[in-house]
């Protein structure tokens, strides 16, 4: 694994972890396309196709089609972690 797919990897998870702390908040709005987890991989494909201007060249190049699936499935987790850790230990210690 070369250090591309290392990195596709660890922004994925923090990604999904990130979007996952703020999920149950829905600070985009509460319509099914502001949903956090739909801006998260919106924002991910945006990044992708960044990526792709940028540097000119096919994204299967340089991260080949399973390494950005299984990129995406981490990410999902980690929203799902985010999220369980949003709702039940944030929210659990937090003064009403």
């Amino acid at each position: 694994m070369n250090r591309v797919h290392g990195l596709w990897y660890g922004l994925m998870a923090a990604g999904g972890l990130g979007f996952g702390l703020i999920g149950e908040r829905r600070p985009f709005g509460a319509d099914m396309l502001a949903h956090p987890l739909v801006v998260y991989f919106a924002s991910a494909a945006v990044g992708l196709l960044i990526l792709r201007a940028v540097l000119a060249r096919p994204v299967p190049e340089l991260i080949p089609e399973r390494t950005l699936l299984s990129g995406c499935l981490f990410g999902l987790a980690a929203f799902l972690a985010g999220n369980w850790i949003s709702v039940h230990l944030v929210a659990g210690v937090a003064p009403q």
